[in-house]
């Protein structure tokens, strides 16, 4: 009897396994903000971190400007898509970068929030 008890513990799990892994691979990546999966992952992970240095240049830190803004640029550059608007952010990212090394926050945010409009537009 206890063989056939464990038998059953097995089958259930097995069969809990194969239903629940692509149940829970479903749910985690319907979590995923948008951009950050399939071919246009780094368009979106571009877009975030061109977010973050515009945040960081509205409280005047240029330096941290430039270190985002130079993550977008090496995530923007990385995309495999050709779009107008691509190329518009990748010279605004570079901006960005140049100005807040330069400790211009106000300038170097100004690129930053620009390449986000571009970078947006990306499909």
């Amino acid at each position: 009897m206890s063989v056939h008890m464990h038998r059953r513990v097995l089958v259930m799990v097995a069969i809990g396994a194969l239903v629940g892994m692509p149940i829970l691979s479903g749910l985690a990546l319907a979590g995923a903000p948008p951009g950050t999966t399939g071919p246009d992952k780094h368009v979106g992970e571009a877009i975030e971190h061109a977010k973050s240095a515009v945040s960081h240049g509205k409280q005047g830190h240029g330096g941290a400007v430039a270190e985002h803004a130079g993550e977008a640029l090496k995530h923007a550059q990385a995309a495999e898509v050709k779009s107008p608007h691509l190329d518009e952010g990748i010279k605004h990212l570079k901006e960005a970068v140049e100005h807040g090394k330069a400790g211009h926050a106000d300038v170097a945010t100004q690129h930053a929030e620009e390449a986000v409009t571009h970078l947006s537009e990306v499909k």
